[in-house]
């Protein structure tokens, strides 16, 4: 079996890093709790440089945050887009990006919920507990505008819902009970800092 898929199709072979974020620029993260991250995403309308552009900064300010996964609304823009760069639990790594992402709803009978560790580049720091179907399938375009399906079994299904989610104005804490979200957020309190002193190396090892 291929172990790298781009786009959803197999490559024999692939850099460690996506090519865009050698032509992206860093952006800073958003944190839960500003508007943006809390408030559906308008679609995507325009496909052209902009939106390439704007894919280019989420790849490199991703791998800066050593994120598996990132939304335009994680980078204070409000559209309905994600890039991401992921493995499931094969191992098999998984790279690309989605425009207008809708999350496919499975019938009660093929739905199998796992809780698994999961974490945010929005709530930095922290990480919990959520349960996530063990698969997604994720209907949307290509910057190119182009129909596209992706679709993921275990740790990248998990990535594939936590960001569309993002771009429905959610987080993962709406997911929680108020007790485990108190405790994410005594998690932000305590690493923040931590985290991003990390970022800042990763900026200068990754833009240097």
């Amino acid at each position: 079996m291929p172990r790298v898929f781009v786009q959803g199709n197999p490559v024999d072979h692939y850099p460690r890093h996506a090519p865009e974020a050698r032509r992206g620029s860093v952006r800073r993260i958003t944190e839960t709790g500003e508007e943006v991250l809390h408030k559906p995403c308008r679609d995507v309308t325009e496909f052209g440089p902009d939106l390439a552009a704007l894919i280019d900064d989420m790849f490199l300010t991703m791998y800066v945050a050593e994120g598996a996964g990132l939304a335009a609304n994680q980078v204070g823009v409000d559209l309905r887009l994600f890039v991401y760069d992921c493995p499931d639990d094969d191992g098999v790594r998984h790279v690309g990006h989605i425009v207008n992402p809708v999350l496919e709803m499975q019938g009660p009978a093929g739905r199998r919920l796992l809780d698994d560790s999961e974490g945010c580049l929005s709530v930095p720091g922290a990480v919990m507990e959520v349960p996530r179907p063990d698969r997604a399938v994720v209907h949307g375009q290509d910057k190119e505008g182009n129909p596209l399906t992706l679709e993921g079994t275990g740790y990248f299904a998990r990535c594939l819902a936590h960001e569309t989610d993002h771009v429905n104005g959610r987080v993962y804490l709406d997911r929680l009970s108020g007790r485990e979200r108190k405790e994410a957020l005594r998690q932000v309190a305590a690493r923040r800092e931590e985290v991003y002193a990390r970022r800042a190396a990763n900026a200068e090892a990754l833009t240097s």
